[in-house]
């Protein structure tokens, strides 16, 4: 009892009102409740840390650094301070019942909310451990969890109001399945949004500022507003595109983050090359590409290669079909391989290839595969029109064509039968 009213008794002495004395006595001992609580946090949660460090160091098993890595320990270190609390909530407030109410309720709402942390830092040290096993690799371990986590959720929400309104959770439960059909009828989207954005949230699939291109809205801009309903879009002509924030969860859409995060830009685009322009090179093309000093001596060393290989095998070179021969599209990828390797708007630390796709009916593909250093649309945009307007002028020093559908052009330049 005379913890309760250490201060009380003096402050009475001194002459102050019984009123002013409880609140200042009450305030007292809950602002050393706090410090205390505070320290005891601080102290446990190093000792725990500590221990539960060293321990890891100790063990093989991976699995208790992922409980470090995830914060389990730290967690669960401040489950003794909230008992402490909880303890020590009827003396600070013992003269004030309904004050002591309301905190209680408040601290035990803290405890269902801190059991759903340990819960999900705990499952999300299991996420990250069954990652590792070669068994359960192929396995959609993320979705497991995050059915766990929303099912959890759901029941710390409802648990969390039954403590405030003071009903029994079973009561509660039911009221509530009573009259959910009514509250998704008429709050559907609002629901769906909701949830929505618990999704986006926690999965981090969209912020603020974000390029987002989305075809079946028609949104391809910077997100500038995500809200419980909508997420709004300003497109690069300025418009605003208007999207429900549950088409981010149930429709697939292109979020250009991982691009603007990376050193490169991806260049992916083909020139479709005439088949019947595709030949074997003759001595005299061979020793008229040697000209072109971006691929000189790799033409010299790759001819002095095949003449080798040719005179040891006794090939008969009177058909070019025989034995090793070069081709003028195998020269021509090797010479944009070389000039896109000294391209100064391209990163040289990325994929750099070019590659030969499927024939089709409008010829051969050829891929370039590179990424620029600048990945600002109009400098992006500049790169790669300077590499495509080099290598299609280049196209003809090769022997080789590119495919062109006829315009009428084409036929005004055939001659009239006669």
């Amino acid at each position: 009892m005379y913890a309760k009213h250490f201060l009380y008794d003096y402050l009475i002495e001194m002459g102050m009102s019984v009123t002013y004395a409880r609140y200042i006595n009450m305030i007292a001992l809950l602002i050393a409740l706090l410090i205390v609580a505070l320290l005891v946090d601080y102290i446990v949660k190093r000792i725990i840390v500590n221990l539960f460090t060293q321990f890891t160091i100790k063990t093989k098993t991976k699995f208790d650094n992922f409980l470090v890595t995830n914060k389990v320990p730290k967690n669960v270190a401040h489950i003794i301070p909230l008992i402490l609390g909880l303890e020590f909530i009827p003396v600070v407030f013992a003269d004030f019942p309904y004050f002591e109410n309301m905190v209680e309720k408040g601290f035990k709402v803290f405890a269902i909310i801190l059991t759903l942390w340990i819960a999900r830092s705990l499952l999300s040290a299991l996420k990250d451990y069954f990652k590792t096993l070669s068994r359960l690799k192929d396995k959609p371990i993320d979705s497991y969890i995050q059915v766990f986590m929303i099912f959890a959720w759901v029941i710390g929400i409802f648990s969390a109001f039954a403590i405030i309104t003071g009903i029994e959770f079973i009561k509660f439960m039911t009221t509530l399945g009573a009259a959910s059909a009514i509250i998704i009828l008429v709050f559907r989207d609002t629901i769906l949004g909701f949830v929505a954005s618990i999704q986006v949230s926690i999965n981090d699939m969209v912020r603020i500022s974000d390029w987002i291109t989305f075809e079946k809205y028609g949104a391809d801009g910077t997100v500038v507003e995500i809200n419980l309903s909508t997420v709004k879009v300003q497109n690069f002509d300025k418009t605003i595109t208007t999207i429900p924030t549950y088409a981010l969860i149930s429709d697939s859409f292109k979020n250009w983050r991982g691009m603007e995060n990376s050193p490169g830009r991806r260049i992916k685009r083909a020139l479709n090359i005439k088949l019947d322009s595709i030949t074997y090179l003759s001595k005299d093309d061979v020793d008229t590409l040697k000209k072109i000093d971006l691929i000189s001596s790799y033409v010299e060393k790759r001819q002095a290669t095949i003449d080798s290989y040719n005179e040891k095998n006794n090939i008969n070179k009177e058909l070019p079909l025989n034995g090793r021969n070069m081709t003028n599209i195998g020269v021509f990828r090797k010479y944009i391989e070389t000039y896109i390797e000294n391209h100064s708007g391209i990163n040289k630390d990325m994929m750099i290839m070019v590659r030969q796709l499927a024939p089709t009916s409008q010829g051969m593909p050829l891929e370039i595969y590179a990424f620029s250093s600048d990945k600002r649309w109009e400098n992006y945009e500049y790169i790669m029109a300077d590499i495509f307007d080099h290598t299609i002028a280049a196209v003809p020093y090769f022997n080789l064509e590119l495919f062109e559908e006829p315009s009428n052009s084409s036929f005004k330049k055939l001659k009239p039968l006669s």
